[in-house]
């Protein structure tokens, strides 16, 4: 690994929160590997439900940690998340990275701080894919929020240095939220493919994957039900097999599976034929990992994924979430020979040394702005806490 910029000796990685095992979560273990002396910084932790290697680390948490209720369900702390980020500053410190998703970049602190950007709030701004599942009263409570959180993250946002964006749809987003002109820093590649492998028993090569938390805008479902209606396939859902509509069931080719490692994670990418992705996202990074396997894709043209795909090469796209559309993707993914040379380096072009060598010279240009001594607003009548170095 490259040496730290110079001038930086102190610096601070805050995340939104990590209770889970995501592509997000994945980006701020490369953080820290790009900076291994870096602070740690979320409002709520729970080792048991994200990704063991953050065991290394010490992490600095805030007042909601505390509280049972939200270490297992981030989403119920929703209207104090605000709260807790603009109510906590970070002082000795000379540089601050923020991964946020809609909370992090609130984060009080005068240093220079640049914000990693996976998506503006998606509770804000696309209501509609983060209330896809929600029950009405949790859709209700987000209308009363909407206007005081919008303003205070619209005020949060001008408290930062500069922003990344991690796809270029996220730069448009960026662009038409905040009037930022933000750089695009993909996401490496998170899980290295030269691990150890934990075979899963009983199941034999040749399957489709989905990597997915069960969430309405991942789609799951539809991927679920299109499997489920084609013989000859059979299809292996990481995160769970969604709830089938009423009146209908899963045939026994469908497997759902949770809590793995990545040991285990990483043997079902060598040993699949290839992964279907049909979910919304802002960048994505499981069609990468199944590259960096040699392991096509289907990806939903949309999102994130228009930036990963190379058509032909590295996998196919999916028109859209409809079953039809599903069916006819994975029908031409069957029917490709594909070269796993090719799609091995196309996947070489998401490294995490490239990654960590971006954000030592973004660090760097950054040390030659003036910082901006702007405070992200704190809410009065919450808890005040101060996080200084140890």
């Amino acid at each position: 690994m490259d040496a730290l910029p110079v001038g930086y000796k102190r610096i601070a990685i805050v995340h939104d929160y990590l209770t889970q095992r995501g592509g997000a979560e994945r980006v701020v273990l490369s953080m820290l590997k790009a900076f291994p002396d870096a602070r740690l910084i979320t409002s709520i932790y729970d080792p048991e439900t994200t990704y063991p290697e953050f065991r290394k680390y010490q992490v600095e948490t805030m007042w909601l940690n505390k509280v049972s209720t939200f270490r297992r369900d981030p989403r119920r702390a929703l209207p104090m998340l605000a709260s807790a980020f603009a109510s906590t500053e970070v002082k000795d410190v000379d540089f601050v990275l923020c991964s946020s998703s809609g909370w992090s970049h609130g984060i009080r602190t005068a240093a220079p701080k640049v914000v990693y950007c996976h998506n503006p709030a998606r509770w804000l701004y696309q209501t509609d894919d983060y209330t896809t599942d929600q029950p009405l009263p949790v859709r209700a409570m987000l209308e009363v929020l909407r206007r005081p959180l919008t303003r205070w993250d619209q005020q949060a946002r001008r408290t930062a240095t500069a922003y990344l964006a991690n796809s270029w749809v996220v730069r448009d987003r960026i662009l038409a939220t905040y009037g930022i002109e933000a750089d695009v820093l993909p996401p490496p590649v998170g899980i290295d493919p030269h691990g150890v492998q934990e075979p899963i028993p009983g199941l034999y090569p040749g399957f489709l994957l989905t990597v997915s938390r069960d969430r309405g805008y991942k789609n799951s479902l539809a991927v679920a039900e299109a499997v489920n209606g084609m013989r000859d396939e059979r299809l292996v859902m990481v995160g769970g097999l969604p709830d089938p509509a009423p009146g209908t069931h899963w045939s026994s080719r469908l497997l759902g599976l949770t809590k793995l490692s990545d040991a285990q994670l990483r043997w079902l990418y060598a040993n699949c034929s290839g992964l279907l992705a049909v979910s919304h996202e802002d960048f994505g990074l499981t069609p990468l990992e199944a590259n960096s396997f040699g392991k096509p894709v289907a990806c939903l043209e949309a999102g994130g994924y228009l930036d990963t795909l190379s058509p032909g090469r590295s996998g196919v796209f999916v028109k859209t979430t409809a079953t039809a559309d599903i069916v006819d993707a994975i029908q031409r993914l069957r029917s490709i020979t594909w070269s796993p040379t090719a799609i091995l380096a196309h996947a070489d072009r998401f490294s995490p040394a490239t990654f960590a060598g971006r954000l030592h010279t973004i660090a760097d240009e950054v040390r030659a702005l003036q910082p901006s001594r702007v405070l992200a607003p704190a809410f009065e009548g919450f808890p005040r806490q101060t996080l200084p170095a140890a």
